[in-house]
């Protein structure tokens, strides 16, 4: 593998999860390990190795779900990777999805590192407005935190390729079981801390008994999710007109 052609399949990787350059496509196309490891094909040459690993990698990661800023595995980094050392290295496909279910799991380190050090540029952005600074809120807004991305991402992907499986599995032994371990149970956490925090939005005011109805709803009556969806926006379009009708405002 070319030095340029491991540096193109980093920007793939930050692309996909880039929500601002990308934008919510890059999240559903090419964070995703079928197009992630067609895009990689592509990249070395091999589109239907790419489709191939890639596919057998998103089998994986079927039920994917990012409750409250958890990761169970960056499916991403394990679709590029995974594809590239197939195709490069002449895997099959189960011994690409071998490499592909550590290398995912090391992709939680970039994540919840990302996460931690954007809280940075939160309160950076709270010191702009405070000084009265507010053009300058796009700085830490989008600025700062696409380079801290695109360091997180592009450089360990482009390195990760550039230099081969045997580098990658050297790192993850390095980390050994402990440190996956660790990673492991701050992910189980993490949905109900995101739970949590939305709590702090809905439990308040007057609509702390929208919370308690659709409890009741979902766990009394078993009705679904969709139905509850629905029943709740019908609620708040109905409370949002009578107050309005009252001269009053929604107190939310």
């Amino acid at each position: 593998m070319s030095v340029f052609q491991a540096l193109l399949l980093g920007i793939l990787y930050y692309l996909g999860n880039s929500s601002i350059v990308a934008g919510p496509v890059g999240y559903y196309t090419i964070y995703r390990p079928l197009i992630g490891g067609f895009l990689t094909g592509v990249i070395l040459g091999d589109p239907v190795t790419g489709v191939m690993v890639g596919a057998t990698i998103n089998l994986m990661y079927i039920g994917f779900i990012s409750a409250g800023g958890a990761l169970p595995g960056d499916m991403c980094l394990a679709g590029i990777l995974g594809a590239a050392m197939a195709i490069t290295g002449g895997l099959d496909t189960e011994a690409a999805l071998a490499i592909a279910v550590p290398i995912g799991l090391i992709g939680t380190l970039l994540w919840f590192g990302r996460l931690t050090l954007d809280s940075i540029f939160a309160h950076l952005a709270d010191r702009y407005v405070e000084r009265g600074e507010g053009h300058k809120v796009w700085i830490a807004d989008v600025l700062l935190p696409q380079l801290m991305l695109f360091v997180l991402t592009a450089v360990p992907c482009f390195l990760a390729a550039y230099l081969g499986a045997s580098h990658i599995e050297g790192a993850i032994n390095a980390l050994g079981g402990t440190v996956l371990g660790i990673l492991i149970i701050i992910g189980g956490m993490m949905p109900a801390l995101g739970i949590g925090l939305t709590l702090l939005y809905i439990f308040k005011g007057e609509a702390r008994i929208f919370f308690f109805i659709g409890f009741l709803l979902a766990v009394y009556f078993g009705l679904s999710m969709i139905a509850v969806g629905f029943l709740a926006l019908c609620c708040a379009i109905i409370y949002t007109q009578l107050k309005n009708a009252k001269g009053g405002e929604v107190n939310v």
